[in-house]
């Protein structure tokens, strides 16, 4: 898959089968509308294409009122590239994209720039200045410009649309199987080892830490608290853990948000290196206690639910 960071970095490439949208979570309802993508442009001889932004548009306009980011950058990027979409531009959201109207959105972006001979759209889909642009619209602009216009209805499972707006729902209130159930997957945060405290060491129980909001579009993790979580790309099989993702209360007041896990059973130096921490299982919230005593016995309480949940899936 080739990654471009916006339109404007790359000449008309070959012609494409074309998607918009944030694709926060990459959700099975947008699942559903990538792999209809990545089939229909087989069908038609075209390259897969998908347009994403980097912040997130609501980030732009009212970063206060933003949604939580479900997933990174790189772990959207990496769903993209498992469904098998072609090519994906990142366009960096600003104030000049923002003023594009629905014509010039179609006839710089979509037409010069990408070449774009099929779109397909979910059915909610708005594009332009102040979202002025819709399905009628594009259709209309299809004629004139000469590339096929589709749409494809929202997934709904017992009533409920599977949405990007369900899911942050799923994660902030700690239901992490509902959250698994509208992923399709369990919930994972991937990015470096980066070197912490050693405070986990001290206590007894050494962890590995990934930074997860360490600048501004990033400030509003999707779901904090204790979990149940096994860990990828360290070994040939999940590694089973306990993990913290939150502020740590007890020992820090910097509001920074990390991820820590205390991996089982497991000590070696893998600093630097790209793992993915899978959140199975909310075991509490962050709590701030009063020393380190007591934090060093709420840690030891929640390895051991941690270890009794895996032990309990062994003999299920």
């Amino acid at each position: 898959m080739n990654v471009f960071r916006g339109p404007t970095q790359f000449s008309v490439g070959p012609a494409c089968a074309l998607t918009i949208g944030n694709f926060d979570g990459v959700h099975r309802g947008h699942r559903a509308l990538l792999q209809e993508l990545v089939g229909g442009a087989k069908e038609r001889g075209l390259d897969s294409c998908v347009i994403t932004f980097e912040p997130h548009p609501k980030e732009f306009f009212l970063p206060e009122q933003a949604p939580a980011r479900i997933f990174n950058l790189r772990d959207k990027l990496a769903a993209l590239a498992e469904i098998g979409i072609d090519r994906v531009v990142v366009e960096h959201f600003n104030s000049a994209f923002a003023k594009l109207s629905p014509e010039e959105f179609v006839s710089e972006i979509f037409v010069k720039k990408l070449n774009a001979k099929w779109i397909l759209i979910g059915d909610d889909f708005c594009y332009g200045a102040k979202r002025a642009g819709n399905f009628s619209n594009l259709k209309a602009a299809g004629e004139k410009y000469g590339f096929e216009v589709s749409s494809l209805q929202t997934i709904e499972e017992n009533g409920t649309r599977i949405s990007s707006s369900a899911l942050r729902a799923a994660l902030a209130s700690g239901d992490m199987k509902q959250t698994e159930k509208l992923l399709g997957r369990p919930y994972g945060i991937s990015g470096h080892v980066i070197h912490g405290q050693q405070l986990g060491r001290k206590l007894g129980f050494p962890t590995l830490n990934l930074a997860v909001a360490n600048h501004l579009h990033h400030r509003k993790p999707a779901t904090t608290g204790i979990f149940t979580a096994q860990v990828l790309g360290l070994a040939d099989k999940p590694l089973q853990a306990v993990a913290s993702l939150g502020v740590r209360p007890t020992v820090e007041d910097e509001g920074r948000v990390l991820l820590e896990m205390h991996i089982f059973d497991f000590n070696s130096d893998v600093y630097g290196k790209i793992i993915t921490v899978e959140l199975l299982e909310k075991i509490r919230d962050e709590a701030k206690y009063p020393d380190l005593e007591t934090l060093t016995k709420a840690i030891a309480a929640d390895a051991a639910h941690a270890r009794n949940y895996f032990q309990k899936k062994t003999y299920v």
